[in-house]
């Protein structure tokens, strides 16, 4: 790994090589492609070309920086199934394949022998640690976790995750790397599993399908209940600002032994729903009943929605 400054090295990173088509890796195109970089898709799909050109009519709208033209954005794509040669003149990799150690190993092992010396090699993973992704690699520290939340075009996020044989240039290279296109980096301070946002949708997740599975709300209201309240809150302010602010002008000490004070007896109150038969199919008939099956509809509604929201707290700054 190269000591230059890293905001130098994400200047002179002009070619992506984006390993899998599936939900993320179709966000991370169209957002490489929209920051005018050349993508070089490798995927096993046969179809793959398909998919991509068809993702980026549905994405084009909802791009940083405004619409865009899907034939202009495409002008920038190259389809490579051949992994080697996809990764051989690439500035970054960045990995996208199914949450499986061993595949992610094996494709690790040939892209760091493939790739040049200087790229910057990256992965999508949710919940793998980077030391273990990188075991068979020739130099298992040029690989840095990039996470994104989903969709990876609209929604500014990445978790930047390093393992302990990660370099640290390297770590700074991809956090330059992802500002550089427009998204808003955090570097984990030691990896956990399932990393930090994860965790904190899994949380509000488990007691949200707890409430459903007691017939307290339905799938359609528990929905609405955060849209309307939380959600809109954490828009605007994280969980420790917001109960800093509910402290008064005493802030987060304040509240911590007022109200806050019962915080540990309220945990226990949580629940913890079986994920049986009745409680899946039950959340499946609901969610369809109130959102239909058109996942495209659904796509376009939630980015408007999202790119809005960023544009309306963009201009807040201002």
């Amino acid at each position: 790994m190269t000591s230059q400054t890293s905001e130098s090295q994400s200047g002179t990173r002009r070619t992506v090589a984006v390993i899998g088509a599936g939900t993320i890796g179709l966000g991370w195109i169209a957002l490489f492609l929209a920051h005018g970089l050349r993508v070089v898709v490798n995927s096993r799909r046969p179809e793959a070309e398909r998919i991509v050109r068809d993702s980026l009519e549905l994405s084009a709208p909802y791009l940083p920086g405004g619409p865009r033209d899907p034939g202009e954005l495409a002008a920038g794509l190259t389809f490579e199934p051949d992994l080697e040669r996809a990764v051989a003149g690439a500035d970054v990799v960045q990995e996208n394949a199914p949450e499986n150690l061993e595949l992610k190993q094996e494709l690790f092992e040939r892209i760091g022998k493939a790739a040049p010396a200087g790229a910057l090699i990256l992965s999508s993973t949710s919940t793998l640690n980077p030391d273990a992704m990188g075991e068979r690699m020739p130099d298992g520290g040029r690989l840095v976790v990039g996470h994104p939340f989903n969709p990876p075009h609209v929604v500014p996020l990445v978790e930047v995750v390093a393992g302990q044989r990660t370099d640290p240039a390297a770590v700074e290279e991809a956090v330059a790397f992802y500002r550089s296109v427009s998204r808003h980096p955090v570097v984990l301070r030691k990896p956990i599993l399932a990393f930090a946002a994860n965790r904190l949708q899994s949380a509000l997740l488990r007691e949200s399908i707890h409430l459903v599975r007691e017939g307290v709300v339905s799938v359609e209201e528990l929905d609405d209940i955060v849209t309307h309240s939380i959600g809109l809150r954490w828009a605007t302010v994280g969980p420790f600002l917001a109960f800093h602010l509910g402290g008064g002008t005493g802030g987060l000490r304040k509240w911590l032994n007022t109200l806050g004070a019962g915080l540990e007896q309220g945990w226990e109150l949580l629940g913890r729903p079986r994920m049986d038969e009745e409680t899946i199919a039950s959340l499946i008939e609901q969610a369809e009943e109130a959102y239909g099956t058109s996942y495209e509809d659904l796509v376009r509604a939630r980015d408007t929605r999202q790119t809005a929201v960023l544009a309306a707290l963009e201009q807040a700054r201002d």
